[in-house]
């Protein structure tokens, strides 16, 4: 079908081939990364295993493939996180074409909306990203770790020895994949909702700084590494990844040992979710007490909130979140706070002890009255593990 110069970028993704673009970056795998002629073959080895064949389609056989048009394909790339090409670049595969049916179907089958189906490509390609930069670096500090490699040597070992990688970690991948989405489903199904559908009550003293309008009543948590802007500047980079690291590792376990999720981490700072209140006062609690006892980590100030919140695209919203970011920096060094309301939730529980301390003016909440939380009776919930 002959090409529409006036084809907009903004059409659903579905529909003919019609656009011409003109955008001029290189293909990043095409960079001249490896000054070996055996480095570079390794690339192309690894490239080809990872892809499925050789790259040997452009763009716009790519989205014909598919029976989409370019700007239809381009919206769906974008989602993926690729980058802009040029037209003569050849950057796919039959494996990009399936890519984009897959996207283009759940939209032409009616199942979802296009924002939808791109939300969804979004959250792969992002969440992948990441996952991908961890597991090299993981791969690379080991073998410098415990095989004597420079950076360098362990970065050009890493093309031959992730050949044999890439099917466990497919398979671990697809595992991890389908028992978190398990996970998803039996929260959603503890969730206590009504039959009418409404959502479940904050309790008789519930926080409620989130307003009513808010779905989720949940926790939210944030601990923060102390002197960590001064500690920076002390450490090479190796030693100051190693501390990062350590501080993500230790907060994932006993976050994940509570039954809670983290929802993102910023150098030095987790924040967490929690389905109950006490569950969350019960991470918060750990996550103080065992960052404190680590040899190789700075003391952390911790705070929690239950309130309402707005989960979107992973993350989380609302003005609970923000009071608990803005808490956690009224915390003393290895302290954990919660305000008033939550510590009202808490107070019948013999397993937290709950001091107020003088009220604080917090930016946006005006007068807040922190309440210091201190393990009680009963097992803490590192001891419940053993």
């Amino acid at each position: 079908m002959a090409e529409d110069p006036n084809e907009r970028s903004d059409q659903p993704v579905v529909g003919p081939q019609t656009e011409q673009i003109n955008l001029n970056l290189h293909n990043p795998v095409q960079s001249n990364l490896y000054g070996s002629e055996e480095s570079k073959a390794a690339v192309k080895n690894l490239d080809q295993l990872l892809l499925g064949s050789e790259r040997n389609l452009k763009r716009r056989d790519t989205a014909h493939a598919a029976d989409l048009s370019t700007a239809s394909a381009r919206k769906i790339w974008r989602a993926l996180g690729f980058p802009n090409l040029s037209e003569d670049e050849v950057y796919f595969t039959q494996e990009d074409v399936l890519a984009l049916r897959v996207v283009s179907d759940l939209v032409q089958r009616d199942k979802l909306s296009e924002e939808a189906a791109l939300s969804l490509a979004r959250s792969v390609a992002q969440l992948s990203d990441r996952m991908v930069v961890w597991q090299i670096e993981a791969l690379v500090e080991d073998m410098v770790a415990h095989q004597g490699m420079t950076d360098a040597q362990a970065r050009r070992e890493l093309l031959h020895v992730l050949p044999d990688m890439v099917d466990p970690l497919k398979k671990l991948l697809d595992y991890s994949w389908r028992r978190q989405l398990s996970a998803a489903v039996q929260r959603l199904a503890m969730r206590g909702e009504r039959a009418d559908g409404s959502t479940e009550s904050l309790g008789e003293h519930g926080t409620d700084v989130g307003g009513s309008s808010l779905p989720l009543a949940r926790g939210v948590g944030f601990a923060d590494l102390v002197s960590y802007t001064s500690l920076s500047r002390q450490m090479n980079e190796r030693t100051l990844a190693n501390l990062v690291q350590r501080f993500e590792k230790r907060c994932a376990e006993i976050i994940s040992m509570g039954g809670g999720r983290v929802i993102k981490t910023i150098g030095d700072e987790v924040m967490f979710l929690s389905e109950t209140p006490q569950g969350g006062a019960q991470i918060s609690l750990a996550l103080s007490r065992l960052i404190k006892n680590d040899p190789l980590l700075p003391e952390a100030r911790v705070a929690f909130v239950w309130g309402r919140v707005l989960p979107r695209l992973g993350d989380l919203y609302g003005p609970t979140v923000n009071l608990a970011s803005r808490l956690v920096a009224l915390t003393d060094p290895g302290g954990v706070v919660v305000d008033a309301s939550t510590a009202s939730v808490l107070t019948n529980d013999n397993r937290f002890v709950l001091t107020p301390q003088p009220s604080r003016n917090v930016r946006g909440f005006g007068d807040v009255q922190p309440v210091s939380l201190t393990q009680g009776e009963g097992p803490r919930l590192e001891d419940e593990d053993e």
